[in-house]
């Protein structure tokens, strides 16, 4: 047998270029978005990233705090991971006819990433597709797929498979997609073709860090997590008066350096039905969450990502919402937290609402809590109320 080695000859694709260019025409069809792949070779570059964000005091505390785990890919099973493909699938930024927040019925909002289903659910099946497709064509491939809680760090092994670039604001930004999206991988023992990293970046552009309400990105790519927005949604403890300033009317998230960045203007992806918001659920009013109980919580937000913390953060936000709205007709439920509340947090922080409302309902209800506080933290909060409100009684009296 003679082989063609004329000029121009390619020789014929192997069997993984061949299935790789399968599961690439399948994607869409599997409920994905985007797919790359690149090789299972450690993230050697990142662990001294990972290890100075530590040092720094950055991370969350909700990450993986095996930084070998993070960088190195590995099987359970023990097998030599060969490769990784990673997908992407595009979330709504937009909502349609999103109810109105006035005086009387002030509403609070749940970021992109936490609108329709759980994205872990919609990312699971997915990849669960991806698997059922790849083990009919290698019925003995070892495979493991992970969504948020593996070890890997989901965008750079995105990065490295071409879903799109590492951008300032440590999202990864498609060029197709923006960065509305979401990120999860499948660890394989299949020697499957890499493909290239995007070569596109932010430029110059400094929007997102310009933008970030609580300063946490402190540089390009470089995110404080225990300043940022997102996470302090997600905490259960006190807050302080700046952070809880800053927060708005936000009840879990912050899409600020997204909202504002150059890449995402004009992108909207409403083709997947189970992403889509409910307009009641992501930008709900909020006087009627500080009632819910743990049972009404998981049946207005169940369905969502936002609700993976329970009702305390959420609650807690409600009410910083309501403060910083200065919602007057919040006096009365904020009264009956601060006197009746067994949580002392919600106490607290209903006593800083208080004082950023104002007026001699308020200082009452904050006079009267002081009268029978044994919490050192709530007294502290509730004392500061007291004369602020007092400030301001004596500075409308003159």
């Amino acid at each position: 047998m003679h082989l063609n080695i004329q000029k121009g000859y390619a020789p014929p694709p192997s069997k993984w270029e061949e299935l790789k260019a399968e599961i690439k025409a399948a994607a869409a069809a599997l409920g994905i978005d985007d797919i790359g792949f690149t090789t299972a070779e450690p993230f050697l570059y990142l662990k001294n990233i990972l290890q100075e964000h530590r040092d720094k005091g950055y991370e969350s505390g909700f990450e993986e705090p095996d930084l070998d785990k993070r960088t190195v890919p590995a099987l359970q099973s023990g097998e030599q991971p060969l490769s990784i493909i990673a997908i992407a699938v595009a979330y709504p930024s937009k909502m349609e006819n999103p109810p109105k927040s006035e005086p009387g019925a002030r509403r609070g909002i749940l970021a992109r990433a936490s609108w329709g289903q759980d994205y872990h659910h919609v990312l699971r099946e997915a990849l669960a597709k991806l698997e059922s497709f790849i083990r009919e064509r290698v019925p003995d491939a070892v495979l493991e797929s992970m969504v948020d809680t593996g070890a890997l760090v989901d965008r750079a092994v995105a990065e490295r498979a071409g879903i799109g670039f590492s951008a300032k604001n440590c999202a990864i930004i498609s060029p197709k997609w923006g960065s509305w999206i979401y990120l999860g991988e499948m660890v394989t023992n299949l020697p499957l073709p890499p493909d290239q990293p995007v070569q596109e970046g932010c430029g110059d552009c400094t929007k997102c860090i310009d933008a970030c309400p609580t300063g946490a990105l402190v540089g390009p790519g470089q995110l404080n997590a225990q300043a940022c927005i997102s996470f302090l949604t997600q905490t259960k403890g006190f807050l302080s008066e700046n952070y809880m300033t800053k927060i708005g009317n936000r009840l879990y998230g912050c899409d600020t350096c997204q909202i504002v960045c150059p890449q995402n203007r004009g992108k909207n992806w409403n083709h997947r039905p189970q992403l889509q918001p409910d307009p009641e659920v992501v930008k709900p009013l909020l006087l009627p969450i500080l009632d819910l109980s743990n049972r009404g919580f998981k049946e207005k937000f169940g369905s969502s990502s936002a609700a993976w913390r329970g009702k305390n953060p959420i609650q807690r936000n409600a009410v910083i919402a309501l403060g910083n709205f200065k919602e007057a007709s919040a006096v009365p439920k904020l009264t009956e937290i601060v006197l009746k509340e067994t949580r002392p947090v919600m106490r607290g922080t209903a006593a800083w609402a208080l004082s950023r409302i104002g007026g001699e309902e308020a200082l009452a209800a904050v006079e009267q809590a002081l009268e029978s506080e044994e919490d050192a933290t709530v007294r502290d909060m509730l004392e500061r109320a007291a004369g602020k409100l007092r400030e301001q009684r004596a500075a409308d009296g003159k």
